[in-house]
């Protein structure tokens, strides 16, 4: 029997967990799964509520509930690459715990890697997108769309709009991805970099079954700043030709001035014009820099060579089992 191995981030969860176990556990009885085993591998970010506790009395339970726990929040792309590390399945899907992410999905999912589509074509992975956004402000659906269409303009990485870290790969797809030894990571990007034939199941946009979400509008927009400068160097780029276009601009302005003071005595413009010149100029070479600083920063943070995430209790030793009975 081949093992399903389903990763769960959870960060102070506490509350939907007893929804989604209950519901992956459902998924887990469906017929096309009858022949699999499964591991419910929970990765307990630092939550600061009961989340372990809760996540340690389903051990107890069942014997498939498998749990790691960081000895501090080190955030979801932490969470995910350490439930990859851990899964021993010969699939593994991730899923969010909030249940934004139907469960229910997962059978067409492995018909598709196993079975292939309509043509006989099999893959390697089955990744998942929303086809709306209902129910999320509309400045932050806005900004949402707007950084795909950002991303795949400056970067050679097939990001799809509303491409969730929903998805079930292959035991050969999971091994790719842990090769990327990179701290710095953007696993929406790194899923489409390591390449394989990936199937897109659309789906309409599911509210979560409880808690409340862990991104705000600013946490969203430094992780739009982590995929842009993970996966392009057009910003260093665009730095370049501002800062050129500047130059030829003042250039020109200078042999402007000159040439209306010797013709016709044109006095030269007074303070707030310069002051403005100045501003201007100043902020565009604050922008170079802090670009510049982004991408050192990463560098810095690579060379350091910490661990993405420290492990404090894990009970993930051993093979998977089958549930208590």
């Amino acid at each position: 029997m081949k093992l399903i191995s389903a990763v769960v981030p959870c960060y102070n969860e506490e509350a939907a967990i007893p929804y989604f176990y209950k519901e992956i556990c459902s998924v887990a009885q469906h017929p096309r799964l009858q022949d699999y085993r499964f591991e419910f591998l929970f990765v307990n970010d630092g939550s600061s509520d009961g989340t372990l506790t809760l996540l340690k009395e389903l051990a107890e339970q069942d014997d498939r509930v498998r749990y790691v726990s960081f000895s501090r929040n080190f955030g979801k792309e932490a969470a995910m690459l350490a439930g990859l590390t851990e899964a021993k399945g010969d699939y593994v899907t991730i899923l969010d715990a909030d249940l934004q992410d139907p469960p229910a999905l997962i059978p067409e999912m492995i018909g598709y890697i196993e079975d292939g589509d309509e043509t006989g074509k099999r893959y390697d992975c089955v990744a998942t997108r929303r086809v709306n956004r209902i129910g999320e402000p509309p400045v932050r659906s806005f900004f949402a769309r707007q950084f795909y269409k950002i991303m795949n303009r400056i970067s050679k990485t097939d990001i799809v709009d509303g491409a969730r870290d929903f998805r079930f790969m292959t035991r050969d797809f999971v091994n790719a991805l842990l090769e990327l030894k990179e701290y710095n990571r953007f696993s929406k990007g790194l899923f489409g970099w390591v390449g394989f034939e990936t199937k897109w199941l659309e789906y309409e946009n599911i509210e979560r079954v409880a808690g409340e979400t862990k991104w705000n509008f600013f946490k969203l927009l430094l992780y739009s700043f982590e995929g842009i400068t993970a996966f392009s160097t057009v910003p260093l780029a665009i730095s370049s030709v501002a800062g050129i276009s500047l130059c030829i601009v003042a250039f020109l302005a200078l042999i402007v001035i000159i040439a209306k003071t010797l013709i016709w005595g044109d006095p030269v413009a007074g303070w707030p014009s310069l002051a403005c010149i100045v501003v201007f100029t100043s902020g565009v070479q604050l922008l170079c820099v802090g670009i510049l600083g982004q991408y050192l920063s990463k560098t810095y943070l690579e060379v350091k060579g910490r661990p993405v995430y420290i492990i404090k209790e894990k009970n993930t030793d051993g093979q998977a089992m089958v549930p208590k009975k």
